[in-house]
């Protein structure tokens, strides 16, 4: 039975992927992206686990932050998992240089921060 996330849970797993993808592709050329299949394969591997994470943010959460683009990115998911043959990786490069960036820096003030220790030398 699959276990219920918070949208907390859920947002950091989004922002840990992004950030992995900007990882994966920093100081890459959209010609080193499309020679590389294992890089293409991890992008897109990221890719879909922001889209289902985001697909599972509750409803509320996505209608008080919407300036997070929620159906595009579930969008882009289904395509990756479902209409893999269809894939463009223009656009694809395209969401990993503009898009990602972008949701990094929307999603992080998102992410509660978790309790100072109340006695940090334990």
């Amino acid at each position: 039975m699959p276990r219920d996330r918070s949208d907390a849970a859920l947002l950091l797993d989004m922002l840990q992927a992004a950030e992995a993808v900007d990882r994966y592709t920093a100081g890459k050329s959209q010609a080193d992206f499309l020679n590389d299949e294992i890089l293409r394969s991890a992008v897109e591997r990221k890719l879909e686990i922001i889209g289902e994470a985001c697909r599972k943010v509750s409803k509320d959460f996505q209608t008080k932050n919407a300036q997070i683009p929620w159906t595009k990115i579930s969008a882009t998911r289904h395509i990756l998992a479902h209409d893999y043959g269809d894939v463009n990786y223009d656009i694809i490069w395209q969401i990993v240089t503009v898009y990602v960036p972008q949701l990094i820096a929307m999603l992080r003030p998102l992410i509660p921060q978790p309790p100072a220790d109340p006695d940090p030398g334990n």
